[in-house]
């Protein structure tokens, strides 16, 4: 199961990984978007390429 975890002093809470993920692994809280569903992702790296400040980490 990959390893996912987002910097939040990088990330700038623009939300690009929560519309982007198709498994839903991220969730906006309203501050901060957080890891909700590891389990889920299937590591297909989408969010780390859409990620604009590289906040986003995906361990295969």
């Amino acid at each position: 199961m990959p390893g996912v975890s987002i910097d939040q002093e990088r990330c700038v809470n623009c939300k690009t990984c929560v519309s982007t993920c198709p498994m839903g692994v991220y969730v906006d809280e309203g501050d901060k978007v957080v890891v909700a569903a590891e389990d889920e992702c299937i590591a297909c790296m989408g969010c780390v390429a859409a990620c604009p400040t590289e906040a986003i980490t995906v361990v295969e």
